[in-house]
């Protein structure tokens, strides 16, 4: 199921005292967004700029219990895999924060139709369970941040139950609704988007299915609410929030009208404020899967955004031995992204077909992908399993795409004791975390290295982005200068299957001396020209 967020207003609404109508009645002018003043201060998010995320499922990372599903306390029992708190250490990941997927009451597995917003889910662990996993990743130098579904509830949220059943209800407006259904389809092409209400014969608007009706925040106290919400947790110690698919957050009308619209940025602007005015460390990373033109003005409401072009530049790259791509993608945001954006770039998520499955699951293009992604500006987001060259189930439900994470090759996979809740995806004879401990060869201990070498540099972790290679024509390698006030280094990734020489690079340095992997470089008159192996990526930290 792709999950998402979409926003209504209360223009599109039919007021809760009107009769239906034989035909719908045609959309309104949007009201204007009631936006509260501009909060005071400044968003403090050194912490998140060059920081690596990672991605967790909970009902699949770690079970404590053995009744086949992850909970806190097997997640609190994992933690030190991702980072143990120790930087003079080796063998952990070395991750500074992570991203859990619905953790809020819900009926289904997935999480995305919640029921209690203020209530763990019950199959995870209870409240005590859950803050001592915050306690134990803040004891860690972990950050902790959440999905926050505020496009929708789940139709058996006691909001929606007691808004469907009677046109006066005090929770009417608190849903979009209308007399008939006007035809509209999903903005990606699918199903419908208006659902029949059984009790009164009114149709509700659901941008994903029946099950998730949309929330109203043209309704001053729905957003007054949600706001509520988010600002308890965030004293409650979490560190932010993902907002999902926020480009649909108000629907003016059918197709386009559906994303992208003005009251969007004022909408999640006035969320954003406040939740900076109780929480100024706060990061919100948003998911508006478009292009980079329409992801662009994101960044004028909310601190981050992942960056799905890039994603597919990066796997195209190592696929077609191409890295021309990802040079024009730079470029492409560098001109249209605001100064001192902080980009959240990744592979995959779990909405998408696994990074081992898409590529074939090739030693050398997932090693390439990760250090790629790595070497970059910004805060890049992994996904569980892929440092271990987890592969997609075998089909395209989403729960392939989010089965147990292999700690083991044995039959409950390190997981559990018990019986999975999904099958574990082929290939966990190899692609596991124990198999992979110890080998220095293994994609786990090239990514423990990457992330190490990005730490170990000041130019890696928060410096700027100069690109050396060209956006417009064929290029075997992917080269860029990372500089920060005291350091420069020059980044060349080879993503082709042979050896590859470029530059020359007019890097001022005396030396260039390699941060990570092995490759040569060697000074002319016109700068420095490198020779990197196949496949391979270098790091040189100029001197």
């Amino acid at each position: 199921m792709k999950t998402t967020l979409a926003l209504v207003l209360a223009a599109l609404t039919l007021s809760c005292s009107s009769a239906p109508t034989a035909t719908p009645p045609s959309p309104p002018a949007a009201a204007p967004a009631t936006v509260p003043a501009p909060a005071t201060g400044k968003w403090d998010h050194d912490w998140a700029r060059g920081a690596v995320f990672y991605e967790v499922f909970v009902r699949s990372f770690a079970d404590s219990n053995g009744d086949g599903v992850g909970d806190f306390r097997g997640l609190t029992g994992k933690l030190d895999y991702l980072n143990d708190g120790n930087p003079a250490t080796d063998t952990d990941l070395g991750v500074d924060a992570l991203w859990l997927m619905p953790v809020f009451e819900s009926p289904s597995y997935h999480g995305y139709d919640v029921v209690d917003y203020e209530k763990i889910d019950s199959e995870y662990g209870t409240a005590e369970d859950f803050q001592r996993f915050l306690d134990e990743a803040r004891r860690r130098g972990l950050r902790v941040i959440v999905d926050y579904v505020i496009n929708h509830s789940g139709a058996g949220h006691p909001w929606f139950v007691e808004a469907a059943a009677s046109p006066s209800s005090p929770r009417r407006s608190w849903y979009v609704w209308r007399a008939d259904d006007p035809g509209w389809r999903q903005p990606w092409g699918s199903g419908p988007t208006w659902h029949r209400n059984d009790k009164d014969g009114t149709y509700y608007y659901g941008i994903f299915w029946g099950g998730m009706p949309d929330l109203n925040w043209g309704t001053p106290a729905v957003r007054e609410e949600m706001e509520r919400v988010g600002a308890s947790w965030l004293a409650r110690g979490l560190d932010g929030f993902r907002l999902d698919a926020t480009r649909y957050l108000v629907a003016n009308g059918p197709g386009e009208g559906q994303s992208d619209q003005p009251e969007t940025h004022a909408f999640l602007k006035a969320f954003a404020e406040r939740m900076r005015r109780e929480k100024p460390q706060a990061i919100l990373v948003a998911e508006n899967w478009t292009d980079t033109e329409k992801i662009a003005p994101y960044f004028n409401d909310l601190p981050m955004n992942f960056n799905f072009p890039l994603a597919e530049e990066i796997l195209r790259a190592v696929r077609d031995d191409e890295a021309a791509g990802i040079a024009g993608k730079l470029e492409e945001m560098a001109d249209l992204y605001p100064p001192g954006a902080i980009d959240a770039p990744f592979l995959t998520n779990h909405d998408q077909q696994r990074l081992a499955t898409q590529l074939g699951n090739d030693p050398a293009a997932l090693r390439s992908a990760a250090a790629i992604l790595l070497t970059l500006p910004g805060a890049p987001f992994l996904y569980y399993g892929e440092e271990v060259g987890l592969q997609n189930g075998n089909g395209s439900g989403d729960e392939l795409k989010r089965t147990p994470m292999p700690w083991d090759a044995t039959p409950g996979g390190g997981f559990t004791t018990g019986r999975p809740w999904f099958r574990f995806a082929p290939g966990q004879e190899t692609a596991n975390v124990a198999a992979q401990t110890g080998d220095a060869g293994s994609l786990l201990s090239h990514y423990r290295r990457l992330i190490r070498a990005r730490k170990s540099s000041p130019a890696l972790l928060k410096g700027d982005l100069k690109l050396l290679s060209p956006g417009n024509r064929s290029t075997p390698v992917l080269a860029f200068l990372r500089e920060t006030a005291g350091e420069r280094v020059l980044v060349v990734h080879n993503v082709t299957g042979k050896e590859a020489e470029a530059g020359p690079y007019a890097v001022e340095a005396a030396q260039l001396e390699p941060l990570f992997g092995t490759g040569t470089a060697t000074r002319g008159d016109q700068g420095w020209t490198v020779k990197v192996p196949a496949g391979e990526s270098v790091v040189w930290r100029a001197r």
